[in-house]
């Protein structure tokens, strides 16, 4: 299946000014999933299709960039064309198009980025690269009951299998980095042990599900940068600590009935604590009353839990994406990617992708400024 194409000059309708209901499709293809989606406005949600490749990295225990971008290849087509049949449109009646164009892996990141600039210009729309992470905390906006009062300012917390990181998300100004994990991301950790127990990719839902058979308590694991000031993550230390007492103890074969699922239970409870505490620190140092956490591990059902109970306690909401939000996907692209449009931001046909983009000092057009050229 392709998506249908109508051959208007790509000059005749980038020039129009663009609508507050504008129809935007968003592609996002940062890493193992293929998604499109299409959004009026930036919040009603018209279509949403995401391609996973779960079977495909399976075997290797996480995901292998030349597999990921092959696969994107074989499928993105498809997956546009379906979220345009989803959402009752044709190309032509699009108003633009968002691309993820960072981070992520370069080869996932150029199959949806190129995709969407040859679909953009053959329809003579405009169109604007979104920073992955952007998108994420946008997404806690999006979805949900409590998103749909979530307006800036805010703490924003990121975690996923790539990102650990608290930001200040203003109003005025783009997201800043409070902290971020010094090493492995919290949902990379969750992958690594996984694999040490023998479990499925991915390793979160994989883990959370074990951990329900287990006790939280049985096995002290650290809590890491518990006594260090700040509010930066570590789970490097955390994941060795997991294979030291697997080494421990004989290995996985010799584990007793039940001990895995303690294995798994007490490693999400210290990953979730340090996420909490961490969490927690930052609403009292920036004085706030809602934190949106975001991302994969977002969908942990330990987490959603803990950080509500601590919300409740210390006198702040917890908001979090519906559970098909928390996951990569292109409607948060799509949603994001809507706002820099209606204030007017364009990118050109030379936007690149790039693997590594510190929120605020992305390579291609500020967010923010759009009266900025392309840099």
């Amino acid at each position: 299946m392709t998506a249908h194409v109508s051959h208007s000059s790509p000059q005749t309708r980038r020039s129009q000014e663009f609508p507050p209901s504008a129809l935007v499709l968003g592609i996002e293809s940062s890493c193992d999933e293929m998604a499109a989606a299409v959004l009026r406005g930036d919040r009603e949600i018209l279509s949403s299709v995401v391609h996973g490749q779960a079977e495909v990295h399976a075997p290797y225990g996480g995901v292998v960039p030349e597999l990921a971008s092959r696969d994107h290849a074989r499928v993105v087509s498809e997956v546009v064309a379906t979220a345009l049949e989803q959402a009752g449109l044709g190309a032509e009646e699009l108003d633009g198009v968002a691309m993820t164009a960072g981070p992520g892996l370069v080869g996932s990141l150029l199959v949806g980025l190129s995709f969407g600039k040859a679909f953009a210009y053959s329809q003579g729309l405009p169109f604007v690269g979104v920073h992955h992470l952007v998108g994420h905390l946008v997404a806690a906006e999006v979805g949900g009951e409590s998103g749909k009062n979530l307006e800036p300012p805010y703490v924003g917390l990121v975690v996923s299998g790539g990102h650990t990181a608290l930001y200040r998300v203003s109003a005025e100004d783009r997201p800043s980095v409070l902290g971020e994990t010094r090493d492995d991301a919290a949902g990379e950790a969750f992958d690594k042990v996984a694999k040490l127990l023998g479990l499925e990719y991915p390793g979160g839902p994989a883990i959370s599900k074990l951990a329900q058979q287990g006790d939280p308590k049985a096995i002290d694991f650290p809590r890491p940068m518990s006594r260090r000031p700040g509010l930066d993550f570590s789970y490097s230390g955390l994941k060795t600590a997991v294979s030291v007492e697997l080494a421990r103890r004989g290995g996985l074969d010799s584990l007793r009935p039940g001990d895995r699922a303690d294995f798994a239970a007490s490693f999400e409870a210290a990953v979730v604590e340090s996420l909490v505490a961490r969490s927690v620190r930052a609403m009292r140092l920036e004085d706030s009353r809602r934190i949106a956490i975001v991302g994969g591990v977002a969908a942990n059902r330990r987490l959603r839990e803990e950080m509500t109970a601590a919300g409740e306690r210390e006198g702040f909401e917890a908001v979090f994406p519906p559970m098909d939000l928390c996951t990569d996907n292109a409607v948060m692209i799509a949603a994001a990617g809507s706002r820099l449009l209606a204030r007017g931001v364009r990118d050109e046909l030379s936007l690149e992708a790039f693997s590594r983009v510190p929120l605020g000092d992305a390579p291609w057009r500020d967010p923010v400024r759009p009266d900025e050229t392309s840099r």
